[in-house]
């Protein structure tokens, strides 16, 4: 039987072993994996025409992995679903349909299970109801011998696929669902949330302040003073955690051995919003990871309007591990919303979140398996570094690399060795998935729902770790598209910081008095340093120009504010620079040159998308700005 030749029985066989595998007995075939569960399944299978090579092949993976025959045949695209159903259809002398009605499905919370293991969904016609169901080999017996104990019963039930299955349930539930994605953190939890962007006794205060500074300044020198003291003691506080991580060389990754046994099921999201360009680049990078097909649960997650990126998706050679979920149309029109809509239907043990441009190494997956077996029962989120691939392309994104490998390869590692709190990165996060889902999910109203995660998780009593195996992506390498980027990025770091400042005696309790103190230092010091960053400039030239014309004499203080402020702004550069070139290799620092010299520029630019992510919170919170996305020409 040639490939793609169909069955007596009916399957679709894709035997591409037949030629250089031998065909084992069927008395091997039905002992292999040294169990009866495997007989049943391969008698089923023998009687469908499925190669005796292609079975042997499938037995040894399902034993690894600890799966069904089935599944491996199915995962590995050895058998075409639609025709392997609609024989089993036939051996149970029962309807086959590839399509369900979703009209005949009455949608409740309880059929979410089905997203997770397909198996049955009642569909309710008008003068009687009937069973659409996935049928298992290994079930077929059974189910055979139950029928002709009670013929009546095959009246009631019809085959489908498990793809039509989730299809249907995806459907007749998404009203339900994105009610929930949008709704359910703000309803269960309204003090997490950030729909609320200020709370009235916030807005109180904050007036408040505002008004008394103003009006302090205005008549009172003295109050200016006070305010560049605070703000320039700050700055440096700030800066002293950079300084730590700086000194602190000592995190090594011990990368633990894989735990022994079948490896559990690993839940993929990537969200995608306009992002046609990178599908092929995508499909390419995931369908490198090592990890077993049967043991994977890709969920590429659209906007169920965005038509281009859809079809640009499903022109690519997508394996049975990958399943498209369309968002319906909701606001805020978020990452983070998408990736609630998704959670519910995630089957895996473990998750993880990338982004469309992403690479990840092909064993990030194994490294975050094992790092979480070899962890204590807090860890429950593990970051993996990204490197920027394009770091030679301009001065912003050379400025871009660097900044990424102060954060996810000298920072981060310090604050996860120290059980600190972590602010997650956007992307290649990997989870526990029932802390996840514990722990609320994504907030779909904040725009960096990253570092609003790590802070809700640590909060929880929960640890992030860190990995070893990089995710590549290009930087953001034109004024215009950067700009928009970190000010989306400032833009939800105000948020946290406003969402856990609602009640600042509780997280402090929860967080720990130094915990909650980092905190300060890594959200609001970052904000602020940007802020402020240009204000502190002009004073160092105007106390320069002072001293080089005579003009005005200095007291002490302003000249000790002085040495504060030069110490800020020039070991702010130093450190920058030395903590971002502190763990890049030879070829990431000969890509750079001498473009990093451009970097006051950039902590001007900071400053520029910091101020608009002020002004931008107050005139439109929740807008995401999306970041377009082209095929990275370097290779992974």
């Amino acid at each position: 039987m040639r490939t793609g030749e169909y069955a007596p029985g009916g399957a679709v066989v894709r035997d591409s072993a037949r030629s250089t595998i031998r065909a084992p007995s069927e008395q091997r075939c039905q002992t292999a994996g040294g169990g009866a569960d495997f007989r049943d399944e391969v008698a089923v299978l023998l009687k469908l025409g499925i190669g005796k090579p292609t079975i042997a092949r499938a037995v040894e993976l399902a034993r690894h992995n600890g799966t069904a025959i089935e599944d491996e045949l199915l995962a590995n695209g050895w058998i075409n679903a639609d025709s392997y159903y609609a024989a089993l259809a036939r051996m149970l002398q029962l309807p086959f349909l590839d399509e369900l009605d979703i009209r005949l499905i009455h949608d409740n919370e309880a059929l979410d299970t089905q997203l997770n293991q397909p198996t049955m969904v009642r569909l309710h016609y008008m003068h009687q109801g009937m069973h659409a169901m996935v049928p298992r080999a290994r079930q077929i017996a059974a189910l055979n011998a139950r029928f002709e104990a009670k013929p009546e019963l095959r009246r009631q039930f019809v085959v489908t696929t498990s793809k039509a299955l989730r299809a249907a349930v995806w459907n007749a539930g998404a009203r339900r669902r994105i009610n929930d994605s949008v709704n359910g953190l703000f309803e269960r939890s309204p003090e997490l949330s950030a729909r609320i962007v200020l709370l009235g006794k916030q807005g109180f205060f904050a007036g408040v302040a505002i008004t008394a500074l103003v009006i302090g300044a205005i008549f009172n020198d003295a109050v200016v003073l006070a305010l560049h003291a605070s703000v320039s003691i700050f700055y440096l506080a700030a800066m002293m955690i950079r300084i730590a991580a700086l000194t602190n060389r000592r995190h090594r990754f011990d990368h633990p051995a894989a735990p022994e046994g079948p490896v559990p099921v690993y839940t993929i999201l990537i969200a995608l919003y306009k992002e046609a360009a990178v599908a092929s680049q995508l499909v390419a990078s995931l369908k490198r990871l090592r990890w077993p097909a049967s043991r994977l649960d890709i969920k590429l997650v659209c906007e169920a309007d965005d038509h281009e990126t859809i079809a640009a998706l499903r022109a690519q050679e997508l394996g049975p591990q990958f399943e498209i979920v369309e968002v319906p149309p909701a606001r805020p029109r978020t990452k983070p919303k998408a990736l609630n809509y998704a959670l519910a239907a995630a089957r895996g043990e473990l998750l993880a979140v990338y982004d469309a441009e992403d690479r990840p190494h092909p064993d990030q997956l194994r490294e975050a398996h094992a790092t979480f077996a070899a962890s204590s029962e807090e860890i429950v989120c593990l970051q993996a570094p990204l490197a920027i691939a394009n770091s030679g392309d301009s001065w912003i994104s050379t400025s871009f690399a660097l900044e990424y490998s102060a954060l996810f390869r000298m920072l981060l590692p310090m604050l996860a060795r120290f059980r600190l709190p972590m602010p997650l990165g956007g992307t290649s996060n990997h989870f526990k998935t029932e802390a996840l889902k514990e722990a609320g999910g994504w907030d779909p109203y904040n725009v960096t729902e990253d570092a609003d995660l790590g802070m809700r998780l640590y909060r929880r009593g929960y640890r992030c770790g860190v990995l070893s195996c990089r995710t590549l992506e290009d930087a953001p390498s034109t004024p215009k598209m950067w700009i928009h980027q970190r000010t989306r990025w400032f833009k939800g770091w105000l948020q946290t910081w406003l969402v856990l400042m609602r009640e600042p005696q509780k997280p402090m309790r929860e967080m720990g008095l130094f915990g909650f103190a980092v905190f300060q230092l890594l959200i609001a010091g970052m904000l602020l340093s940007s802020l402020a960053h240009p204000w502190l400039l002009v004073f160092l030239a105007s106390a320069a120009i002072d001293v080089i014309i005579g003009t005005t004499a200095k007291q002490p203080v302003e000249w000790i504010l002085f040495g504060i402020d030069f110490c800020n702004v020039v070991f702010s550069y130093i450190i920058f620079v030395g903590l971002g070139r502190m763990k890049l290799d030879g070829s990431e620092q000969a890509a750079m040159g001498l473009r990093w010299t451009g970097l006051p520029l950039y902590w001007l630019m900071l400053s520029a998308a910091a101020w608009r992510a002020v002004l931008q919170l107050r005139t439109n919170p929740f807008f995401w700005d999306k970041t377009p996305h082209t095929p990275s020409k370097r290779r992974a």
